[in-house]
């Protein structure tokens, strides 16, 4: 399977942009893209700035993919997938996940899949956002802030993701600004240099200039057989 599974040092971090901003890049260079999110919540809370995940995944992978269908699984509340699976009386199959992915991305599309909150987030009890990751197979790429404490959020990733034996693509520090200051620029040298991976920098964007702010990241590093 070719493809990516993004996820990030924290939530709120910017995972669905920087996901959203790959999805749109990809397509903008005639890749066939599908995306896939396990899981949504929060769903009951009105959408601000940008759309909610599984939309704004759907609308930058082409919107060949209805948002239910690459969001399998959706609850009203705010929280971890675990716990608002429980308080919904529904129960994640893992199984149903990976049929989904596997199905979206088919025999030639590049997989896109976003996790939800960090790497070690139960999806379900005894399955984590790492495990999903490790069954589809994909090569990690890791969301992470530009500030203060983002070297140590994203070296813990980075060597959570080694230990269970992921493989990881690099870094996104987001949003990327157009004059970084010195504790920025600081911050990506001393996280490439510690983690061995590369860092990129994914510019401020809006739902409608993702395929642009993804256009500065280097996919041919992380997708080097893409098209």
């Amino acid at each position: 399977m070719r493809g990516l599974f993004v996820t990030s040092t924290d939530t709120g971090v910017g995972k669905s942009v920087v996901a959203a901003a790959v999805c749109a890049a990809l397509v903008a260079r005639g890749e066939e893209v599908a995306a896939f999110k396990p899981v949504v919540t929060g769903m009951d809370e009105p959408p601000a700035d940008w759309p909610r995940d599984h939309e704004l995944l759907a609308q930058a992978a082409g919107a060949w993919q209805a948002p239910e269908q690459l969001a399998p699984y959706r609850f009203d509340l705010p929280l971890s997938p675990h716990y608002a699976a429980e308080l919904a009386g529904e129960t994640i199959e893992p199984a149903r996940l990976l049929d989904v992915a596997r199905a979206a991305a088919g025999d030639d599309r590049v997989l896109v899949a976003e996790g939800v909150g960090g790497l070690l987030v139960p999806i379900t009890p005894g399955y984590l956002v790492r495990d999903l990751a490790l069954d589809l197979g994909l090569p990690l790429l890791i969301a992470a802030r530009t500030g203060l404490g983002t070297i140590n959020h994203s070296l813990l990733t980075v060597g959570a993701a080694r230990t269970a034996g992921l493989s990881v693509a690099g870094v996104v520090m987001t949003p990327w600004p157009g004059e970084p200051q010195p504790i920025e620029l600081s911050n990506r040298a001393t996280v490439e240099r510690l983690a061995g991976v590369p860092v990129a920098g994914l510019p401020a964007t809006d739902p409608g200039s993702l395929a642009e702010a993804g256009s500065h990241l280097p996919l041919d590093e992380w997708l080097p057989w893409s098209s």
